[in-house]
């Protein structure tokens, strides 16, 4: 089965192409039956209506969820602030950077952007540890880079939701390459 060369797509409309429905089924326990309760009611209700920074704040309220923590990439300070100031009207909000602690790369080994000095290291896990402090309710990715936003994800103790990607050569688009024939042209 590979869904994604598909033409058909009949479980739109209700095939179980594995045979395994029932049994997936009785994976949804307790938790999962609201959180995709409440997903289900946001997109049928704002469908085409609102943005994925609206739906976020409706679902997070649908939730009950009173703490917000905001995961981002150095890089989109100005966007994390905008979105912090946007989420405070509606939660207790607490961000983080990524270079928290500021641990220089050549504690690990890593590789540098600029060989010619120090360099902090992203910190995911760091910031994962910092938002598990705070005991926030629903953790919001904004532009980490990718790797950093797998281990933060992995070490988050509540669940996360991606709002931005990183894509320096996009804005931040990922999805401009697939849209674009001028990027599928230069292949």
């Amino acid at each position: 089965m590979n869904c994604a060369v598909c033409l058909e797509k009949e479980c739109a409309r209700g095939k179980d192409c594995l045979g395994n429905g029932e049994k997936i089924k009785k994976l949804y326990q307790e938790g999962e039956v609201s959180l995709i309760k409440a997903a289900a009611q946001v997109e049928a209700r704002y469908y085409m209506k609102k943005t994925r920074l609206e739906e976020t704040i409706i679902f997070a309220q649908k939730m009950n969820y009173k703490k917000i923590g905001l995961a981002f990439c150095v890089g989109l300070s100005d966007e994390a602030q905008a979105i912090y100031e946007l989420f405070r009207e509606h939660f207790q909000v607490y961000t983080v950077c990524c270079k928290i602690c500021g641990i220089d790369k050549d504690e690990f080994q890593l590789e540098k952007i600029d060989t010619g000095g120090g360099e902090a290291m992203c910190n995911p896990l760091g910031q994962a540890a910092f938002l598990n402090q705070k005991k926030t309710d629903l953790n919001v990715i904004i532009g980490l880079c990718i790797g950093h936003d797998i281990l933060f994800s992995e070490h988050s103790n509540a669940p996360v939701t991606t709002l931005a990607v990183k894509d320096r050569v996009l804005a931040h688009n990922p999805l401009g390459a697939i849209y674009s024939h001028y990027y599928q042209d230069k292949k």
